[in-house]
């Protein structure tokens, strides 16, 4: 009898390509457990690079994969189903009035966001498209120009041209970036692979009311810090500026793939037939969990549950770390978590994996939590103790040189 471990190690060395170089094989999650294969339990605080926020298996979203995989699955865009619209719909009437485009992953909502912009831009010769330093928005060959981290691109010159970057937070240097070529702004308003950073809500007013003043497009990258991450539904919510056009993706679908597109009203002829498409945007499968995770937002109190477990976290792991000068604070929002080092985290990951807890690292020093949204108090409790087990390990290692 094969040893399954050892049998799905020698097919990923033999027929997977290396892109990634994963060490556990995982075979089972539920709510915020994950098992491995040889049976031992980890508490998720990962949640698929936040994109199960609802928990592994959630039994809502379980139940309507089941029963739309059984009715009708793929029929492409050429036709209709009655699924997507309806995602569509309730998407919509929780954010700004506008229409949805519907695709596969968030780099993908990002190509079509910026065509969206391009599209608009071109009629009047603008087509450059500001974006941040230390941002993330996918790893095509546009969404990585648009990248504000240079090591992405690395080997993967030219660059795609028709972006630059300017500082996260500065509202002098995108003043002085913007020109008559600029169609557009991109941002996330919370950065995710850059370190947990937070927009500043008065910058983000200041470069609405900008780029309303020079007529460019505002357009968000919600694919991480969407879908409810920082405790509203949309990101936008939290800090109260609506853009014109936001990507999202990731936590969409609790695990299916999916990335949206939402432009306001106004837009909504913007592209049509010819100009843009996706084989597998907004099958009725993908949709009918997308639209499920919805449900579940109206039905289990998530949100307010994100910002509460969220505000414990921050303030438990902010006392915790005061023990530790390696340790130089703790930000985020909702349960979008960052605890900030003065070195790398790596090393401090590899630690918690040791204590049977899966997280993440982000901007190299920075130890990134992103648990389920529905995370209990008693999950948070336990997350934080094994953190905390991390840390003094971590210290010691530190104390011993």
């Amino acid at each position: 009898m094969e040893n399954l471990y050892e049998a799905t190690v020698e097919r990923y060395r033999k027929y997977v390509m290396p892109t990634y170089a994963p060490k556990i094989l995982f075979v089972r999650g539920a709510g915020a457990r994950l098992w491995d294969a040889d049976g031992r339990e980890y508490l998720d605080f990962a949640t698929g690079i936040s994109v199960c926020n609802l928990g592994h298996c959630h039994p809502g979203v379980t139940a309507a994969i089941q029963k739309q995989a059984a009715t009708l699955v793929h029929v492409s865009n050429l036709y209709m189903n009655e699924v997507m619209p309806r995602l569509a719909e309730k998407l919509i009437s929780n954010c700004f009035d506008g229409v949805v485009f519907f695709a596969n992953s968030g780099a993908e909502a990002n190509e079509g966001m910026f065509k969206f912009a391009r599209k608009i831009g071109n009629a009047t010769g603008r087509n450059e498209i500001i974006s941040m330093d230390n941002s993330f928005h996918g790893r095509t060959l546009a969404t990585l120009a648009a990248t504000g981290r240079a090591k992405y691109r690395k080997g993967f010159e030219p660059d795609t041209p028709g972006f630059k970057q300017v500082p996260f937070n500065d509202i002098e240097a995108l003043k002085s970036a913007i020109t008559e070529k600029t169609c557009a702004v991109v941002l996330e308003p919370v950065q995710g692979e850059g370190g947990i950073l937070p927009a500043d809500p008065e910058y983000l007013r200041q470069v609405r009311a900008l780029c309303d003043e020079k007529g460019i497009l505002l357009l968000f990258d919600e694919v991480q810090c969407g879908m409810g991450r920082i405790g509203t539904r949309f990101a936008w919510q939290s800090f109260g500026v609506e853009p014109d056009a936001l990507s999202m993706a990731k936590a969409i679908a609790n695990g299916l793939p999916m990335g949206a597109l939402i432009v306001k009203r106004k837009y909504a002829e913007t592209l049509t037939p010819g100009t843009h498409a996706s084989t597998f945007g907004g099958t009725a499968l993908v949709s009918a969990a997308a639209l499920a995770v919805q449900e579940a937002f109206d039905r289990e109190n998530v949100l307010e549950n994100c910002r509460t477990q969220g505000e414990y976290l921050r303030t438990r792991l902010a006392e915790i770390g005061k023990k530790y000068s390696f340790v130089k604070g703790v930000r985020g929002m909702g349960l979008m978590i960052g605890v900030v080092l003065d070195r790398e985290a790596a090393t401090l990951a590899g630690l918690c994996l040791k204590q049977n807890l899966v997280v993440l690292t982000a901007g190299e020093t920075v130890l990134r939590l992103l648990p389920r949204l529905n995370l209990t108090r008693a999950e948070a409790d336990e997350g934080i103790a094994r953190i905390s087990a991390a840390l003094e390990e971590l210290n010691t290692l530190i104390q011993k040189g």
